[in-house]
């Protein structure tokens, strides 16, 4: 599993603002966008180029700990 993957990530309805609102808490607050399967296409985008960000500063990685599901399983 690459460094990315480890995030969770994800997209949503914001009623509030009346657009899609892309998410990965661990690493960044947000983007926004109307087309949701762009916006994915973008947020992973954005993440690869945070973890980037941090590897080439030598700075160590977040632990990824948002798991919405992991109370569930």
């Amino acid at each position: 599993m690459n460094d990315v993957d480890k995030y969770h990530k994800w997209v949503e309805w914001s009623d509030e603002d009346q657009v899609y609102i892309g998410k990965c808490p661990d690493l960044i607050t947000g983007i926004h966008g109307d087309d949701p399967v762009a916006l994915y296409a973008e947020l992973c985008e954005v993440v690869q180029d945070v973890v980037n960000h941090f590897k080439a500063e030598n700075r160590v990685l977040p632990v990824p700990k948002v798991r919405p599901m992991s109370e569930v399983a």
